[in-house]
């Protein structure tokens, strides 16, 4: 189905510092492209957040009806210490500490990055280009960017020249910085004499004699800058000119900066209309780091294993923890938020799993379709998943109200109201139902708490209040909570 049609999507361009009313180059298709992963060690929580941003993004996008061409790459090579244009290889650093080859790093981080996405249950990308499988694209990017003027060769390396390039158009235009404060700011470094001026960014690197990684070129044997890569690989796969480019809220400046520069210097057009970034996590309000001790890491936080939460936590209660907060916000994970988040999770599954059994009427008396324009209006106002999860709590409200008999809802409405809450939940939130022991369930607890709901009720029936309320409150310090309604008694876990 095209739903897109009907809706009318405004993304936060970092481009413009605007919402701008988002429009496809081309009609019923879109061309999208992440930055991935360095691949030289075990993916970092922050990126996760920031590739779940955008895994729900696709999957709005998708549920549209948009036919989305997702390339999110691997970077294998090229990105050095520091995000600099010297030091070592990131990837060759942790092969040489670890006394193997560097594409054993490789291989190892890229298994150990799908499977934390798989786990978290993100849909893969369309394309996952590598940035080695590409040199020969890189190679003949740099050939077209130094043919137009704005690349020069010095002992056997190529670098950008941002001044000259800057003479003619903007290098500074998404970051919004200026290239006279850049220069100001700016100190001469160790190891950048090759340069014509330090703010200049390396398009090919020739390989000191101890560098493992290294491909032949006209210039030497080196390998290619980090942010050539990037443009190499989108433009391949989405053209010269395409609709989103997203990453992380660290990559605007320099790496994006670098990506808009070589692309307007080797096409002579800007590469994206939309720029999206996703902001910083945080750790109990202190940015993460190693070097600290103030991180976790994905299986960490799975797993319970750690110093920093009370417990273990599923997939979905986190991904649904990361929805509650704006993909441009900065999230501060804590175990107090975690803790509201599984609770609030849980809620929503109690209300995934009354939907089958709720009873309809002739007629409504709930607003079914203004419901459903509400949850579309929050992911069209750039995919603004916390007013769209507030709309599914509407929703779980609706449920009780139908189920205690205050409220009414037709055959047709109840099939819409099935179907929009569904997609919602699943679809495009990409949560998963690991709330098994509900109130429907027929496993070993469901059997011992509906007893024990069943001896609550004949303390009451013989005024043993003291009793009836004894089972339900030590019920709910173990975590299952006593819902009493028109027909009957049920329980949710918490």
């Amino acid at each position: 189905m095209e739903l897109y049609k009907h809706q009318n999507i405004k993304i936060y361009n970092t481009l413009t510092g605007e919402k701008d009313n988002f429009k496809p180059i081309t009609e019923g298709y879109i061309g999208m492209y992440v930055c991935g992963p360095t691949v030289y060690s075990n993916v970092h929580l922050g990126n996760v957040r920031t590739f779940m941003s955008f895994d729900v993004i696709f999957r709005y996008l998708k549920h549209l009806g948009y036919k989305v061409r997702y390339v999110r790459n691997i970077t294998d090579a090229g990105h050095l210490e520091n995000d600099a244009d010297v030091g070592e290889d990131k990837i060759t650093k942790k092969a040489r500490l670890e006394e193997i080859e560097p594409m054993e790093v490789v291989q190892r981080y890229t298994v150990d990055f799908h499977n934390i996405l798989n786990t978290f249950n993100f849909l893969p990308p369309s394309i996952e280009p590598t940035a080695t499988g590409h040199i020969i694209e890189q190679i003949e990017l740099i050939k077209t960017i130094i043919d137009n003027g704005f690349a020069y060769v010095v002992n056997g390396s190529v670098y950008f020249d941002v001044h000259k390039y800057n003479k003619t158009n903007n290098y500074g235009i998404l970051s919004k910085r200026k290239l006279e404060d850049l220069i100001h700011n700016t100190r001469e470094l160790d190891g950048q004499s090759d340069k014509k001026n330090p703010q200049d960014f390396a398009l090919w690197k020739k390989a000191e004699p101890t560098h493992i990684m290294r491909w032949p070129s006209p210039w030497s044997d080196g390998f290619p800058g980090w942010h050539l890569e990037c443009t190499a690989m989108s433009t391949k796969y989405l053209g010269d000119h395409f609709d989103i480019h997203g990453g992380g809220m660290d990559l605007k400046f320099p790496h994006h900066e670098c990506e808009i520069a070589q692309n307007q210097a080797a096409k002579g057009k800007t590469p994206v209309n939309y720029w999206m970034h996703a902001n910083m996590l945080e750790l109990n309000g202190q940015r993460m780091s190693k070097s600290t001790g103030n991180t976790v890491n994905p299986d960490e936080l799975l797993s319970g294993n750690n110093a920093f939460f009370s417990k273990a936590y599923t997939p979905s209660v986190i991904r649904f923890f990361v929805a509650q907060s704006s993909y441009r916000s900065i999230l501060d994970l804590t175990d107090d938020g975690l803790l509201a988040s599984e609770k609030g999770y849980n809620r929503l599954m109690e209300g995934v799993n009354q939907l089958d059994n709720l009873k309809t009427s002739k007629t409504s008396s709930l607003d079914i379709d203004s419901w459903k324009q509400k949850c579309y209006a929050a992911m069209n106002d750039d995919f603004n998943t916390p007013i769209a999860i507030a709309n599914l709590f509407e929703g779980v409200k609706y449920i009780n109200q139908i189920k205690e008999g205050t409220e009414t809802i037709s055959d047709k409405d109840l099939e819409t109201f099935k179907t929009t809450f569904n997609a919602f939940v699943f679809d495009i939130l990409g949560l998963k139902n690991d709330k098994t022991n509900t109130a429907s369930g027929t496993d070993k607890l469901s059997g011992a708490v509906q007893l024990l709901i069943k001896l609550r009720q004949e303390a009451r029936a013989n005024k043993d209040f003291a009793l009836s309320d004894q089972i339900r409150d030590e019920l709910a310090e173990a975590g299952i909570q006593l819902n009493d309604g028109r027909e009957g008694t049920t329980f949710s876990t918490n």
